[in-house]
C-alpha cells in the first residue's frame, strides 16, 4: 500500500481572515493539478472559510479536523 504525502504543508497559525484563504489560494495555484496541500490555521473563521473556498474554487476538501486551537485542512487541488 502506497502512502500519499502532501506536496506542501502551510502553517498559517496566527493569521486572521482573510489571510488564510488568500495564502491557501496562492499555494494551490503553485502546485500541480491533483496535488494535496495541508493547511494549519488558528483563526476560528477558517473552519467556515476554507470549506467555502474549496467549494467555490472546485478544490476537494479531503479532511478538516481540530486539535486544540489549531485547525487542520487537507485540500486536493482541482484537476481541471
Amino acid at each position: 500500500m502506497k502512502l500519499h504525502h502532501p506536496e506542501m504543508t502551510l502553517d498559517l497559525s496566527g493569521l486572521l481572515c482573510p489571510l488564510p484563504v488568500l495564502k491557501a489560494r496562492k499555494a494551490l495555484a503553485s502546485l500541480p493539478k491533483g496535488a494535496e496541500l495541508v493547511i494549519l490555521a488558528t483563526d476560528p473563521m477558517a473552519a467556515i472559510d476554507m470549506p467555502h473556498f474549496c467549494n467555490e474554487q472546485g478544490h476537494m476538501l479531503l479532511e478538516q479536523s481540530k486539535t486544540g486551537d489549531t485547525w487542520h485542512f487537507r485540500i486536493k487541488r482541482h484537476e481541471l
